[in-house]
């Protein structure tokens, strides 16, 4: 696995243990599972969606798979950012500074 042996991923989960503390890591594992969740429901909404795009891009081609997977990529990443515990708060507070800027300008 990755050539990492027992030993060092028992050392790895010893530090994330020590860094994070025993009651974050449900949090952060909840979090990281949220996350290849997504990963895999968007992935599978992919693949479904390929043949029915190709039939489409042969007849006609034009800017639309950027377009679509500009939409694919600013999904995956809010929903990404959403399951992480701690981003969220920060994106509100930096919203909340934006608001701020905007006030003072």
């Amino acid at each position: 696995m990755f050539g990492l042996g027992p030993t060092e991923l028992f050392i790895i989960a010893l530090i994330i243990l020590l860094i994070f503390g025993a009651k974050r890591l449900p949090e952060i594992g909840k979090g990281i599972g949220g996350a290849i969740r997504e990963f895999k429901k968007v992935k599978k909404e992919l693949s479904s969606d390929t043949p029915e795009k190709n039939k489409a891009s042969s007849h006609s081609e034009g800017a639309e798979p950027e377009v679509t997977t500009t939409k694919i990529e600013q999904k995956v990443k809010d929903k990404v950012l959403e399951q992480v515990p701690g981003v969220k708060k920060v994106i509100d507070a930096k919203k909340k500074v934006d608001k701020v800027k905007d006030i003072v300008k």
